[in-house]
């Protein structure tokens, strides 16, 4: 009995040593990743008029990262140290700037100015017209496009409905009725001659009326 209790006492003592050692040891290590971690903050503004700029970009260079200006030109992203910072903003020359390595503390602040960018564009020469008359003559005939008002006109006049009526297939349900009307009137004249429409007034109308659209011409 005496034998087990001891057994047991130097198996807890042996616990409580091992876990103050690793404790120490814990200790005496630097968390390097807690340490490399920079708060970077700041503002930005324009070098001339140290306005603040809204909306630029503060981009981490190669880790896909960032984060931009709010309306009084202040930022603030959790960087690395040693990194490199991107400042841009339309109108205005990127700066770049790298987080110093040997930093004390985590926390590092900036003004940074930005310079105007010009853009020169390529020159464009106006040239007026020759003579008054030759500019007439232009307005005159130059061709300006249809507007959709002028175009549903168009589309929706009796002429063009008679185009497209001539010009379009039957479908299917035209199609059966002519069908079925040409087989009702051979079923109607069976087993007499059917009549002549030569002294029929609307079979003139129609042939007319077909004769002026055109039905009979040619279509090559």
């Amino acid at each position: 009995m005496k034998k087990q209790l001891f057994i047991s006492l130097l198996i807890v003592l042996i616990s409580l040593i091992n876990k103050n050692v690793a404790a120490q040891n814990t200790s005496s290590v630097p968390n390097i990743y807690r340490d490399s971690v920079v708060q970077l903050y700041g503002v930005i503004m324009t070098a001339d008029s140290l306005k603040a700029i809204p909306f630029a970009s503060i981009v981490v260079n190669n880790k896909g990262r960032g984060t931009i200006t709010n309306n009084d030109g202040v930022f603030s992203i959790a960087v690395n140290k040693g990194e490199k910072i991107t400042f841009s903003c339309v109108g205005f020359k990127d700066r770049v700037i790298q987080i110093p390595n040997n930093l004390d503390g985590n926390q590092y602040s900036v003004i940074q100015l930005m310079v105007n960018d010009t853009n020169f564009l390529p020159a464009t020469i106006l040239k007026p017209r020759p003579t008054r008359q030759q500019f007439e003559r232009d307005f005159v005939n130059s061709k300006v496009d249809d507007d959709m008002y002028e175009t549903a006109r168009k589309n929706t006049s009796a002429a063009q409905k008679r185009i497209i009526l001539s010009s379009l297939p039957r479908d299917g349900k035209e199609a059966v009725g002519a069908s079925l009307n040409q087989q009702a009137s051979r079923y109607y004249y069976s087993g007499q001659l059917p009549p002549m429409n030569i002294l029929n007034p609307a079979a003139w109308k129609s042939f007319i009326n077909s004769w002026k659209r055109g039905d009979y011409k040619s279509k090559r």
